[in-house]
């Protein structure tokens, strides 16, 4: 199972790796009176990364809630 999890590893490398050689190309991005210029493939993984965090903070206010109902549902005190 580890040569699997080492195959996969360097997979995924070597297509992060293609990616980023194939979008070198510089993009401006615009906010508010900040102007930033990066290569598109630091854009696009930046943003990715930006996807997985807020998704993950609904998730887990999700999760919170759920449980929340849950406590009252049984009773139990809420914890806050």
């Amino acid at each position: 199972m580890r040569f699997v999890y080492i195959g996969l590893i360097v997979l995924i490398t070597a297509i992060v790796l293609v990616f980023a050689l194939q979008n070198v190309e510089a993009v401006t991005v615009r906010f508010l009176n900040v102007s930033l210029t990066m290569p598109r493939a630091v854009l696009l993984i930046g943003v990715y990364i930006l996807g997985m965090l807020t998704g993950g903070l609904v998730v887990g206010f999700f999760k919170s809630l759920v449980r929340g109902a849950k406590r009252k549902q049984h009773g139990a005190p809420s914890g806050g």
